[in-house]
């Protein structure tokens, strides 16, 4: 499990802002366009190289490849899995926005709305190939091992950090949950919601598997855990969306069934987007059954203004002893670039309620949840990365006093 008993680690949930050439060839990629192979190879390895060695010289520990291969964390499967097709059916909006359509309206036409394709399982699922994702693991690898060669040579650490603290020690590979495809793209083949998951959990499962037992993390996307509520099953009561989350939740753990707990991430998240957010299910009610979820490091959104005090749950919450929490302490949906001081008071705030080498700082969301759109500007992104290493630094020096 990684963690540290010295320190306060940093990380993040996964993507960031890609490159417009990468942007360019993942959506022609995604429109069936003829692509050289070898070019886009050359686009996707480059911009790989450098977003994890721009990790690195931030100070970043546990770091990602950006997600520079997917053209969105859930809609990517597209290409790895059998069973779906593009359709018509239109992408829902969360309920929230709806409550207020002159802002929806206003944001989607300034172009806040990315224009997607959107799966639809047409057919019965199956894996088609696991080429992508072991291109994903090789990058990202190659691209981690670089890192600690400039790292070693005397380059590639953040100003005024240690060795021991400089960035790119480990990393990890996104991959979507079972729930969050059932929950987002829509189901016309399978007689239910169960037997759609069931099917999903065991295409999945050769996913994970060679994520884990490459070396790497296996992070897990999540949203349809929290997001889900106000997309997917807007139109019930809690009772009935928290009994779907413990069949997704079911559906996960099945497909990790051969994955060690500790060599997994879960994010959960309510929707990157600037919004409202009043339709957001709470926390509290949703944890019981994230705490039943096989992963044992749990990414949590937790820095924004409708989540950020969800923190005192863990004043009456226990947290299981085989895991880690990952709160969110940057926003992911603002350009605000927050104060060291205020991060680190969000670390502490945790690491006194569950242990201080139980918790990694992280951020609320990805940076570039769709590819070729994100609400914080690229540059602005590492700003706020950099404070996160910053406030980590800070909270480090409060809780080990001594020695730093």
């Amino acid at each position: 499990m990684t963690r540290t008993s010295d320190h306060i680690l940093t990380t993040h949930v996964g993507s960031l802002p890609r490159p417009q050439d990468v942007v360019d060839c993942l959506f022609a990629q995604d429109r069936g366009e003829a692509l050289d192979p070898a070019r886009f190879e050359e686009v996707i390895r480059r911009a790989v190289n450098d977003v994890v060695a721009k990790q690195a010289e931030v100070g970043i520990d546990v770091v990602s490849d950006g997600e520079m291969s997917k053209i969105s964390y859930a809609t990517y499967i597209r290409h790895r899995l059998n069973g779906f097709e593009i359709g018509t059916v239109p992408r829902a909006t969360p309920q929230d926005l709806d409550d207020y359509p002159e802002y929806r309206d206003k944001i989607a036409a300034a172009g806040a709305t990315p224009k997607y394709v959107r799966p639809i399982c047409k057919g019965p699922i199956t894996v088609k190939t696991l080429a992508p994702v072991r291109q994903d693991i090789e990058r990202l690898a190659g691209a981690i091992a670089a890192a600690r060669t400039e790292r070693a040579t005397g380059g590639g650490a953040a100003p005024g950090a240690s060795p021991r603290h400089s960035g790119a020690s480990e990393g990890f590979v996104t991959a979507v949950s079972p729930g969050t495809i059932a929950v987002f793209q829509p189901n016309e083949h399978y007689p239910s919601h169960a037997a759609y998951l069931h099917a999903l959990s065991a295409a999945m499962r050769p996913e994970y598997e060679a994520i884990a037992q490459s070396g790497l993390l296996l992070s897990i996307d999540c949203p349809d855990l929290g997001m889900g509520r106000h997309i997917r099953f807007r139109a019930v009561d809690d009772e009935e969306f928290l009994r779907n989350a413990a069949l997704q939740i079911e559906a996960l753990n099945d497909a990790l069934a051969n994955v060690p707990a500790e060599r997994v991430r879960l994010h959960i998240c309510w929707g990157n987007y600037e919004g409202p957010h009043t339709r957001d299910i709470p926390l509290k009610k949703v944890l019981p059954i994230l705490l039943r979820a096989k992963p044992a490091q749990l990414l949590i959104e937790a820095a924004n203004p409708r989540h950020e005090h969800e923190w005192e749950l863990w004043e009456e919450t226990s947290l299981p002893d085989d895991k880690v929490l990952v709160p969110g302490v940057l926003d992911t949906s603002c350009n605000f670039v927050e104060h060291p001081e205020l991060v680190s008071q969000r670390i502490v705030r945790y690491a006194k309620l569950v242990g201080r080498d139980r918790v990694i700082a992280g951020t609320d969301c990805g940076f570039g949840t769709f590819a070729g759109f994100g609400a914080v500007h690229p540059a602005i992104c590492w700003a706020k990365m950099q404070s996160l290493v910053e406030g980590a630094r800070l909270a480090t020096q409060k809780l080990w006093p001594r020695g730093h």
